[in-house]
């Protein structure tokens, strides 16, 4: 059974941190690319940050790389994604994707998300 689970969300105020993880199992993951999502009511699901696969290469939203970081561990199945300087409007459900693009078995799995409120 494939499961994406996600962890550390919550309620912050604008202007703090939070570090959101996401588990893997079921799957490979050493050797998916792994992106974290997010979307708030009314939004289109939006990619915030992707990893490749080694850690080598890491990509960012233009609205949020100045203040996200994604980075994994292999050794432990696990994504994370650092949050600086929280706003309002990052106020939105957070999801874990894992992708493989290769044939013969490509895949996409998404976890079922975790919160983040920010709010004064």
């Amino acid at each position: 059974q494939v499961q994406l689970v996600e962890s550390g969300g919550g309620l912050v105020q604008p202007g703090e941190s939070l570090r959101l993880s996401c588990a893997a199992s079921g799957f490979t993951f050493s050797t998916a690319a792994m992106s974290w999502y997010r979307q708030s009511p009314g939004k289109e699901r939006e990619l915030v940050a992707g990893i490749t696969s080694t850690g080598g290469s890491t990509n960012y939203a233009d609205s949020m790389k100045d203040r996200v970081t994604i980075s994994r561990d292999n050794a432990k199945n696990t994504v994370y994604l650092q949050m600086n300087d929280l706003k309002p409007g990052d106020t939105a459900v957070y999801y874990c994707n894992a992708q493989k693009r290769s044939w013969p078995s490509p895949y996409n799995y998404w976890g079922q998300g975790t919160q983040v409120t920010v709010s004064s």
